[in-house]
């Protein structure tokens, strides 16, 4: 079974200036490695000579169209691509998800938005490609049965903690908010969850996968901001 790192690449095909810069900086902001194009040209190149694992593509660039780039690069690549488009007419976003789109967004839209769309494309993709095992250090976490070994052997960890581990790991090496993980955390009845809440779940998982969790090797505190795993992690 084939291994890949947590770290992903996204390839944004954006000819408006400010939106390319605000875009990247947010994408660079959330830990991820943005290779930025203003053309289909650039686009091409940055395409042809990395890894990229998704695509965020404009539809009207100056020297070609979003669709025909979409329609070339899936006869050769599954990449996931999202479309950034200013019409919000329904031939348009047909034509796009026809052509091989994997989502859509319509100008004006909320970073926030585009962030949760990209990141459950990355999540959803992530547990299809690779399978259903993450690796750090001596951290192993079978998700397909929800457990979690440490040099072999099991750990007993609270569903909370469970889950709160599993997106730190998919998110190895990213700097997590605070707010981040108050969006994805909740407890198993959808009751809220609150800072001091993560907080306790934090020093709890510490303590047992730690060796010495005044010093932590994997749970990180990013004073003021939030958490980061801060061990590699290998999907597969």
């Amino acid at each position: 079974m084939s291994t890949r790192h947590c770290m992903k690449n996204i390839l944004l095909v954006e000819d408006d200036k400010s939106l390319n810069r605000g875009i990247s900086f947010k994408l660079s902001k959330e830990g991820y490695k943005v290779f930025s194009a203003k053309t289909v040209e650039e686009a091409w190149k940055i395409f042809n000579n990395n890894n990229v694992d998704l695509i965020l593509l404009d539809v009207g660039l100056p020297d070609g169209d979003g669709f025909d780039f979409c329609s070339e690069v899936r006869k050769k690549s599954n990449v996931l691509i999202i479309f950034l488009t200013a019409c919000d007419q329904e031939t348009d976003i047909v034509t796009g998800l026809d052509l091989g789109a994997d989502d859509y967004i319509v100008k004006p839209f909320s970073l926030m938005v585009l962030m949760s769309k990209i990141n459950a494309l990355l999540r959803r993709n992530s547990s299809e490609e690779y399978g259903e095992r993450l690796s750090s250090g001596d951290i192993v976490f079978s998700v397909k049965d929800m457990k979690v070994f440490k040099n072999h052997k099991e750990l007993v960890l609270s569903k909370t903690e469970l889950k709160l581990l599993k997106y730190l790991m998919d998110n190895a090496k990213q700097i997590i908010t605070k707010e981040q993980l108050l969006s994805q955390l909740w407890d198993v009845e959808g009751n809220f969850v609150d800072q001091n809440t993560i907080a306790v779940n934090i020093r709890r998982l510490r303590e047992k996968i730690e060796d010495m969790p005044s010093q932590p090797k994997y749970i990180k505190n990013i004073r003021g901001i939030g958490y980061m795993w801060i061990e590699g992690c290998v999907k597969g």
